[in-house]
């Protein structure tokens, strides 16, 4: 099993820039894919970014490409999202997520999923 916790949601300015964080417990022989989902009031969970275990792979979906980079650190068992250029769109709860999938393009359904975290941009 693979637990995970999200932190680092905030409140930000437009514009402005926040780093979540996605600490995993629970080890396993095989690494897994990890990612992130959102959803904002009133809208359906969309997909937001993913990256492989060796970090070789990433996919972004196209309202965040060239403002977030997802990255981790397998040292620590921690993956990150660093969201720049901030926009009030990007409101949401945050969602950390895993699975031993790799999935492909914007098609992935992960199995384990964090709590959540809030960012909220103001304008």
């Amino acid at each position: 099993q693979v637990q995970l916790v999200e932190s680092g949601g905030g409140l930000v300015q437009a514009g402005g820039s926040l780093r979540l964080s996605c600490a995993a417990s629970g080890r396993t022989y095989i690494t897994y894919t990890m990612g992130w989902f959102r959803q904002a009031p009133g809208k359906e969970r969309e997909y937001v970014a993913r990256i492989t275990g060796s970090g070789g792979f990433t996919y972004y979906a196209d309202s965040v490409k060239g403002r977030f980079t997802i990255s981790r650190d397998n040292a620590k068992d921690t993956m990150y999202l660093q969201m720049n250029s901030l926009k009030p769109e990007d409101t949401a709860v945050y969602y950390c997520a895993a699975d031993r999938t790799i999935g492909t393009g914007a098609i992935w359904h992960p199995n384990y999923w964090g709590k959540g975290t809030l960012v909220t941009v103001s304008s």
